[in-house]
């Protein structure tokens, strides 16, 4: 191809809530955005099976089918899907370039929305049983455990915070750690030490999550846990596990660039989402390590929508 039909006035990469929402409204602003949707097109909510927060599904709805209707609507006002990674990117000059292997693309302005990956433990049964209870979202799914009881794994103050969380719906939650102290702040701590519904397992780490398969459905039934000291395992009954280890934004591509915090989130403008780079733009989960819901990932994405629309605005006058 040659570098014009290759350039396009605003390139999206990542295609979760906050790219599909961006690609929606720049589209019907009349700006042909190509989204580059990745190897994990529709991004975390690919792995999530009830979606039931998000506002206009009253019964809730698939993740997966959340992200293809965005990505329809998208579409229908003319945005592009092209299903390639970005592996490399130079913002010094604009156009900015966007190289995917060895194919170049040019955009007069970015939005990037390449999201976060919740830290995983890398266990092959952890992914068999995601989203069959193991999961790496209490919010998101914490209501389908009422009654029940949940693992919640992790020492930080998101371990603490999901736990706390979890004993709204669970009947009893039980934290491990790999070690006897915690990252958590103390208030966090104090704040779950203090409530009945939560109990602590520690210097334990999980060897393996174990479940059943019945009738073509498949569940999890508890984990087992290897002592951190004299590795002796042990097997905890659990109807539920989240990973609380934390989260990584997937930003590594924009390390020349891109202002980001010690975590690798990238810094946007108070009340705006403008990088520190001009006509470049952040949206969703890559900059949002407080709220990280699909919810506010869209509105981010909406946001730099018309952020990008009037910076282009304003090169053009």
């Amino acid at each position: 191809m040659s570098e014009q039909t290759n350039h396009f006035k605003v390139a999206i990469i990542g295609s979760g809530p906050a790219g599909l929402t961006a690609a929606i409204y720049t589209a019907r602003a009349n700006l042909n955005p190509v989204v580059f949707e990745g190897l994990q097109p529709g991004g975390q909510l690919t792995i999530t099976t009830e979606v039931e927060n998000f506002p206009g599904f009253e019964h809730g709805i698939q993740g997966p089918e959340l992200m293809d209707i965005m990505r329809k609507q998208a579409h229908r006002f003319g945005a592009q899907s092209i299903y390639k990674d970005i592996t490399e990117v130079d913002f010094s000059k604009r156009p900015f370039k966007l190289k995917s292997y060895d194919e170049e693309y040019y955009a007069d302005a970015v939005i990037i929305s390449t999201g976060a990956s919740a830290r995983l433990l890398g266990l092959e049964s952890e992914a068999k049983y995601m989203g069959y209870g193991v999961s790496a979202c209490a919010t998101c799914d914490g209501f389908f455990f009422k009654g029940l009881k949940v693992i919640v794994v992790g020492g930080g103050d998101t371990a603490m915070e999901e736990a706390n969380f979890l004993t709204k719906f669970a009947s009893e939650v039980i934290i491990v750690h790999r070690r006897d102290e915690f990252r958590a702040s103390k208030i966090m701590l104090d704040r779950a030490k203090k409530n009945p519904k939560i109990k602590f397992v520690t210097n334990k780490v999980i060897k393996e999550v174990l479940g059943v398969e019945e009738g073509g459905k498949k569940r999890m039934t508890g984990v087992l846990l290897e002592d951190t000291k004299d590795h002796s395992v042990t097997q905890l009954d659990a109807d539920g596990l989240f990973i609380a280890i934390g989260h990584k934004p997937n930003t590594e591509l924009f390390k020349n660039y891109l202002e980001m915090d010690e975590t690798g989130y990238l810094i946007v403008k108070p009340g705006s989402t403008y990088t520190n780079v001009e006509g470049v733009f952040a949206a969703g989960d890559v900059a949002d390590k407080k709220y990280r819901q699909a919810i506010t990932a869209a509105g981010t994405g909406c946001m730099a929508a018309l952020d990008a629309e009037r910076w282009l605005e304003a090169q053009e006058s």
